[in-house]
């Protein structure tokens, strides 16, 4: 075998080792951020299943069930007749909006011990923030039959100022 030949085998070895190790790489980095969304019904009837992926759940937190402890809080989600014990240990506080009633969506894993283990915590923001119909910053709403931008009238359309 030539040198020249040697060199090539040596070159595209290194090449394939680089390629495979590259993808091994980017299926572990997809695959542990992967997430699947549950409710707290479809979570409590996964079983085993449950314990071993990355899931999200969301509900309204209860109301006076909000424990903070340093940097870890407790709390309970409920969606309809259905609660579930979380227990939320992320690195940043929990943002403002996180209150009681408010929606909340955990993501982290379920636990043995029947808690789920949140990393991150996002919060709705309260409806009670949104403009009612008929205030300032309310979006009309369409009559029938009329597009809204008809229904918004401008100065060419004859309404009057």
């Amino acid at each position: 075998m030539s040198s020249e030949t040697s060199s090539y085998l040596k070159f595209g070895a290194v090449t394939v080792v680089i390629l495979l190790s590259l993808g091994y790489l980017a299926y572990t980095g997809v695959q542990d951020s992967k997430s699947y969304y549950v409710t707290i019904k479809e979570l409590q009837g996964m079983g085993d299943g449950a314990y071993s992926k990355r899931l999200r759940v969301a509900g309204n937190v209860v109301p006076g069930s909000i424990k903070r402890n340093g940097t870890r809080v407790e709390f309970l989600l409920k969606e309809q007749d259905l609660t579930l014990p979380v227990s939320y240990t992320g690195t940043e506080a929990p943002p403002d909006t996180f209150k009681d009633d408010s929606q909340a969506l955990a993501d982290g894993s379920f636990g043995r011990d029947g808690v789920f283990h949140a990393k991150q915590l996002q919060a709705k923001c309260a409806s009670k923030y949104a403009p009612q119909p008929g205030q300032p910053g309310a979006t009309p709403a369409a009559e029938p039959g009329k597009s809204m931008t008809q229904n918004q009238g401008s100065p060419s359309s004859g309404m009057a100022n």
